[in-house]
């Protein structure tokens, strides 16, 4: 419910920051996955195929072309496509694909994930973990692993399918502006071993190479560092108009209040500026690597 303030207070279960306690589920059949269900069963017996049939066609088992149907699992954006064209649906799956990609996430972060496939630009300050855009899968599983209460398998496997797809606002035409601030310690607490961190440091330098993106380190010697107050999103949607994400502690807040999104976005400025320059950001994270 937004408050006089502007704020959207809702349960958290991780979202770009890759931390936080998972929330209970929401119902897995409501919703878009239902509506998407009831379709597919209904093109698939109007092709007169039984799911046994139709999931040897498609490469999947009877049971989980019943998941599907019932609304118990999201459906991947290949086998709705395969779908369509092998049940004769005239484009109807596809046109619900990007609803029930967003479908998921955690229903929390279901609106700051289309805000960020929107967005024009996108700043993320990061404290707790690397931001869940540059991720590594195998960084992903070890974070999701980390969780308590544990993430049962096929939720864990959702949850890094999801981030991963996220991932595409590099690839978007035209690309958006880019850039991440993250602590030191960040890059220096080897979540998931030092194996999983090498990857993910040889990760930052790539993305950090792409013309549209810079990444900065904000060193643990500075005295002086405008971030105390914790990580947060900064998206602006073409038109000018921000919104800041916040989490902490198992908790989602999204910020539309202008004052207070003008506020955060100051305050991200002057922590670019604290922070290393992106090219000794990089050289910095080079120099990390050879280390580990």
């Amino acid at each position: 419910m937004s408050g006089p303030t502007g704020l959207v207070d809702e349960e958290a279960v991780g979202g770009d920051g890759g931390g936080g306690e998972p929330q209970p589920e929401p119902e897995p059949g409501s919703g878009i996955l239902r509506v998407f269900g009831r379709q597919l069963k209904r093109f698939r017996v109007r092709a007169g195929m039984e799911r046994p049939e139709f999931g040897s066609l498609m490469g999947y088992s009877a049971s989980t072309i019943a998941a599907y149907e019932q609304g118990r699992r999201v459906p991947p954006p290949k086998f709705i496509d395969q779908a369509d064209r092998a049940l004769d649906a005239g484009g109807v799956l596809q046109e619900m694909k990007e609803e029930v990609g967003r479908a998921q996430y955690p229903a929390f972060f279901r609106d700051a994930a289309r805000l960020e496939g929107e967005a024009v630009e996108l700043h993320v300050y990061a404290t707790q973990a690397v931001p869940g855009l540059l991720q590594t899968e195998e960084y992903m599983r070890a974070v999701f692993g980390m969780w308590r209460p544990l993430l049962d398998e096929e939720t864990l496997e959702q949850r890094v399918a999801a981030r991963l797809a996220r991932q595409s606002v590099f690839e978007r035409k035209p690309a958006p502006l880019v850039s991440f601030v993250i602590d030191e310690a960040v890059v220096r607490r080897p979540l998931g071993g030092w194996s999983v961190m090498r990857g993910q440091l040889e990760q930052l330098l790539l993305v950090g190479a792409y013309r549209n993106v810079e990444i900065q380190i904000m060193p643990l010697d500075r005295e002086d560092n405008a971030g105390v107050d914790g990580p947060f999103t900064l998206l602006c949607r073409a038109g000018g108009d921000q919104v800041a994400y916040l989490e902490a502690q198992g908790r989602s807040t999204m910020v539309s209040d202008r004052q207070e999104v003008q506020g955060i976005a100051s305050r991200y400025g002057i922590i670019r500026a604290q922070a290393l320059t992106p090219r000794e950001s990089m050289a910095f994270i080079e120099k990390l690597l050879g280390e580990v």
